[in-house]
């Protein structure tokens, strides 16, 4: 018995791998993919719109790729898909070692094809990771993955600026290629195709419980996509770009943890609550420091518990094995990018609006936001939520239970 207890331990633990592996991977060489875009345009002078062009391309690149793949994860095997994209991956980073010299022509290429090497695959590598990670536990284990994610990204940042961009593109189309490693511990097939079942987009977005969530979460990026611009100049000579990833990668974990314990309902409320709260004081005072450092801390921590939840863990909730490449593609990636070709569009026009009044309305509008959520269902099982209060109240009582007998041996 005990034999097989460890064995089946062992399996799950080389399951949660094979599923936190692939995301941290990708999403590590994600966020070195703006920098080689920008290395490639670095000695081509171009003009603002066609680095608008090359951006929104990128951008849109990931979008469709996105709904593509998400469509083809329903007509092949997964692990042969996954394997596929690590490769075309490895294949588009590997690029601009190819060339001595760019064109506009390589580099709006170049951000298509890394656009794509993204978007393609990630609806199946999140689908996976939530076929992989129990339904109570989904955020814990969505909130470490952020966690070893964010905590790496300097280091890639800082090795980028250390090589010329050939040697840069051929280590990390490597890195890339390391991802292919979870694919030699032969996982469970259970795990790696499932259950294909058919389902719309049509179907998703007449979901409830879908639409209510989806809809807190496009308004936020939207409100975010207009007020970027005009943040990013009033920190400017602030380090936010240092400041605030380190606060939020903190965060991912602590809600992790806590939209496992309390419900992801109650810690997204409390996100949007504070956002609001954030948004208003700052629009008081702009330029003083204590609403700066206040907002900068709850932005921060806002956009880790919306990472965690909004990325990783809610639409795993909602959908099925099986079903759920659909419900990510459109659920956690169609807002958030959809945002970036926003911010880019409108932020010449963005910065011409008074600072108060920008900041006044995004806080408006994220209280408005709050509205579907307070009719949008708990997608963690009560059942689950109220297992976990009984065994904090056993152990509380044990201990009590200790204390007081160790009291009466004394006497």
């Amino acid at each position: 018995m005990l034999k097989g207890y460890l064995d089946e331990l062992s399996v799950v633990r080389r399951d949660l791998f094979i599923a936190f592996f692939p995301l941290f991977n990708v999403f590590s060489w994600w966020y070195v993919v703006p920098l080689i875009i920008d290395s490639v345009q670095g000695g081509l002078h171009v003009t603002y719109t066609q680095d608008t062009v090359i951006w929104v391309a990128y951008y849109s690149a990931i979008l469709g790729s996105g709904l593509v793949g998400s469509l083809l994860s329903n007509r092949t095997s997964r692990l042969k898909f996954l394997c596929f994209w690590v490769i075309l991956g490895v294949v588009s980073t590997s690029l601009p070692a190819l060339f001595n010299s760019f064109t506009v022509t390589h580099a709006l290429l170049i951000s298509i094809l890394l656009g794509t090497s993204f978007g393609l695959g990630m609806p199946s590598c999140l689908a996976y990771f939530a076929d992989c990670a129990s339904v109570e536990n989904r955020g814990q284990i969505s909130g470490i993955t952020f966690l070893a994610t964010n905590l790496s990204a300097p280091l890639f940042a800082i090795s980028f600026g250390m090589f010329d961009l050939k040697v840069n593109s051929l280590i990390f189309a490597a890195w890339r290629a390391f991802g292919l490693v979870v694919f030699f511990l032969k996982p469970k097939q259970r795990n790696v195709s499932g259950m294909k079942r058919k389902t719309s987009f049509l179907s998703i977005l007449q979901n409830k419980s879908f639409i209510l969530y989806f809809a807190a979460w496009l308004m936020f990026n939207l409100i975010e996509s207009f007020e970027r611009p005009i943040l990013d100049y009033i920190f400017r000579d602030f380090h936010y770009v240092t400041v605030a990833p380190v606060i939020g990668s903190f965060f991912t974990l602590v809600a992790g943890v806590l939209c496992d314990r309390i419900g992801r309902k109650r810690v997204v409320l409390y996100g949007f609550v504070t956002m609001g709260i954030a948004y208003a004081i700052i629009g008081i005072a702009p330029t003083a420091l204590f609403p700066q450092y206040f907002f900068i801390t709850v932005e921060s921590i806002s956009w880790a518990i919306f990472f965690v939840i909004f990325i990783l863990v809610l639409w795993g909730d909602l959908s099925e094995s099986g079903c759920r490449e659909k419900y990510y593609v459109i659920g956690a990636a169609t807002p958030y990018f959809l945002s970036d070709i926003v911010r880019i569009l409108s932020a010449s026009y963005v910065v011409l609006i008074p600072k108060e009044s920008a900041f006044s309305l995004a806080s408006f509008f994220l209280f408005i936001a709050v509205l579907p959520l307070l009719y949008a269902p708990e997608t963690l099982p009560e059942k689950k939520i109220e297992f976990r209060r009984l065994r904090k109240y056993v152990e509380t009582a044990k201990e009590i239970q200790r204390k007081y007998a160790e009291k009466v041996t004394r006497r």
